[in-house]
Parts: C-alpha cells; structure tokens; sequence
C-alpha cells in the first residue's frame, strides 16, 4: 500500500467519512484472492450471513442476502497474506494521523447471490461497539454498471453516492456514521469485507 494511498484515505476519511482506493489490488492480485474465495465457497466453507451481534444475532433474507466465510491470515494461502499486511498498515497509519486506537480488525469473504441484497444499516452496534472504520475490497472481474450491486453511502441532505463494486477498489468509511446498503446485482458479486476495531478481535466461527 503506497504512501499516496494512505494520504488519501485519510484526507477523504476527514473530509466525507468515506474514502475510495481504485487498483487497491492488481490483475494477478485481484484473481488470487478471488479464486480463493471461489474455492472455499465450491468448498462449503461459507454460511449465510446474519444481522446483529451476541444475543441479538440473527439470520434474516428480508434484510441480508449475503454468504460469509470469516477469515484469517492463517487460513489463507501465503500468497494471500499480503491483504493483511496491507490491512495492518493501513490500521497503523489510521492510529499514528488518527489516534483511532485501533487494535485489530476482523474480515470476511462476502459472496452475494445474484438477486441478493442488504438493505440500509449502520455498521456500529448499539451496545459494546468497538467498530471504527469498515472495509470493502471488490473482487469482481469485468463487472458492468448495467450489473448493478451498488454500494449506497448516504450523505447529508439527504443526497447519496452509489459506488460501482469494480474489482480491486477498496472502500472504507466510518463504521459508527455512515449508514449504507448493497443494490442487488444480476450476477454474483465478491469482496473482502469487515471492520477495523478499538478492542481485540473475536470471530464468530
């Protein structure tokens, strides 16, 4: 992850709450994290995703329609692990500029069904939320506007910004202000997903 990039992040972060990285990952990058995806999904490793957190948790396709595998620097291939190192710079460029007080992060594959969707939400939970910034990187190939699969970031006055899941763009915004949804997508749509944090990680496996 380059000097650029990480300015960047931060200046848009602390303009708009969102900022977004084009060619976050290259070509070859870009088809190893996703054929790892894909073969852990061909592998049954995936489950459908659910809303809230501890005692609240549920599953609910009314309002979610995505399947998650949550991930690990472990878990993956060696050649994958350069996503978290480039996750684990970028948490410490966010506490050295920020003061964010980031202490791990949590992340999943994400694959949503054509059809899929997740409707409007805020990231941060109401009680016991630790979730600072919230990231998405695409790992679609040769995705068409006409797809659909948006991101929706709301905005003040009631204006919003839809952003095209192109693989190998990173998102990321404020986890506790921005609320935001996925437009269902004609074709399967794929991302790296999840959240930098303020208290150590623990996944739901």
């Amino acid at each position: 992850m380059t000097t650029s990039q990480l300015a960047h992040i931060i200046d848009a972060l602390a303009e708009q709450d969102f900022a977004i990285v084009d060619a976050f990952l290259d070509a070859s990058e870009l088809h190893l994290l996703r054929d790892t995806l894909l073969a852990h999904y061909a592998a049954g490793h995936f489950k459908d995703a659910g809303i809230g957190n501890q005692v609240a948790y549920q599953q609910n396709k009314a309002v979610r329609g995505d399947q998650i595998e949550w991930i690990e620097r472990g878990q993956l291939p060696n050649a994958c692990h350069f996503f978290f190192d480039r996750i684990e710079a970028l948490s410490k460029y966010l506490n050295a500029t920020c003061y964010l007080g980031i202490r791990s992060w949590e992340l999943h594959f994400a694959m949503y069904p054509p059809g899929s969707f997740y409707k409007r939400h805020l990231d941060a939970f109401q009680k016991g939320n630790a979730r600072r910034i919230s990231v998405v990187c695409y790992l679609n190939t040769d995705w068409q506007e006409s797809y659909g699969g948006q991101l929706r970031l709301y905005l003040p006055a009631n204006t919003h910004l839809d952003v095209t899941p192109i693989g190998g763009r990173l998102v990321c915004f404020r986890s506790d202000s921005l609320e935001h949804e996925v437009l269902p997508a004609t074709h399967e749509r794929l991302s790296i997903t999840g959240w930098l944090k303020s208290e150590a990680a623990i996944l739901p496996f």
